[in-house]
């Protein structure tokens, strides 16, 4: 039986993919922030009430990293409290939730690999409300999938990749941090992933009961290690390639030609931000590929692709 899907966040990053790979499962109902107010409680539950889905797939957040320092209830409303009634309110429908979690519910200090069951330590408000959200999808005990991801970018709102192609157009030398490690993720490649895993799942006769033999936390990020300044200097490298007639690209660059010149390597320190970020992001995919039998493609190929669709 195809299942209903309710899928929140539908103009975010990941959500805009998603709406686009969904409905080859099933009966979608995508929301967005005009359709479904996150931060009213009522509204939430009334929402999911009405439609009934068998499966939610939350591609919502509160990601404003920095801003999060000085709107704590703010992102603590989107990234918690609403994941915490979605989890509450499914389980009493008896539907499954899919949920996107993040990096930095880790402190950065372990200097290899994290695994799923690696103690958290958030060291800043947006990781801190993230793993929140997902405490409360494991405290209800209802079937779930828990993906985190990283370093998540798209050809589309606001992120790194359209950052350095805006400021490319502007200034000859860029500074960028270079002692951040992290995986670079294309917003398609985890909405891809997670659709062949749904796709699997509900494949069979009973998708409730085979996503319950899954249920968990899995980490779901590009295959490879970086930092900002590497990846600023390869999204300029694939710039200097790219088809400047691309819709998504001239919006970037505003139709204008890429100046810069330099890209110069700086620390940490010499960039301070309101939110303090984790010097070593790395996630570890074993579990995903144990379970699922795949993982996604290296950290440059998933930009190329980005580039060049």
């Amino acid at each position: 039986m195809r299942p209903k899907i309710l899928l929140t966040g539908k103009n975010g990053q990941v959500g805009e993919d998603l709406e686009r790979l969904l409905p080859q499962l099933g009966e979608v109902v995508a929301l967005g922030r005009q359709e479904l107010d996150l931060s009213n409680p009522e509204d939430i539950r009334r929402t999911i009430r009405e439609i009934r889905p068998n499966l939610i797939v939350n591609a919502a957040a509160y990601t404003a990293v920095d801003q999060a320092e000085k709107e704590e209830t703010a992102a603590n409303e989107i990234n918690c409290n609403a994941v915490a009634i979605m989890a509450e309110e499914a389980k009493k429908i008896g539907a499954s939730l899919v949920h996107y979690s993040t990096d930095y519910v880790f402190d950065g200090l372990k200097g290899n690999p994290y695994v799923e069951d690696d103690p958290t330590g958030p060291i800043n408000v947006y990781g801190m409300t993230k793993l929140a959200g997902e405490q409360a999808i494991r405290a209800s005990g209802m079937p779930h999938l828990i993906f985190r991801t990283s370093w998540v970018y798209a050809t589309r709102a606001r992120n790194f990749l359209l950052t350095i192609l805006r400021l490319a157009t502007q200034r000859e030398e860029l500074r960028i941090v270079r002692d951040q490690i992290g995986a670079p993720t294309w917003s398609r490649e985890i909405a891809d992933a997670t659709t062949k895993i749904l796709s699997r799942l509900y494949g069979r006769e009973s998708g409730q009961d085979s996503l319950s033999t899954v249920s968990g936390t899995y980490h779901m990020t590009a295959a490879g290690v970086t930092n900002w300044h590497e990846f600023a200097t390869a999204i300029l490298e694939e710039a200097s390639h790219a088809p400047k007639a691309t819709p998504w690209f001239a919006a970037a660059t505003g139709g204008n030609p890429v100046i810069t010149r330099r890209v110069i390597p700086i620390t940490t320190q010499e960039f301070p931000t309101p939110a303090r970020r984790p010097a070593y992001s790395i996630l570890s995919n074993a579990r995903l590929m144990k379970t699922f039998g795949f993982q996604l493609p290296a950290w440059r190929t998933q930009l190329h692709r980005a580039f060049y669709g």
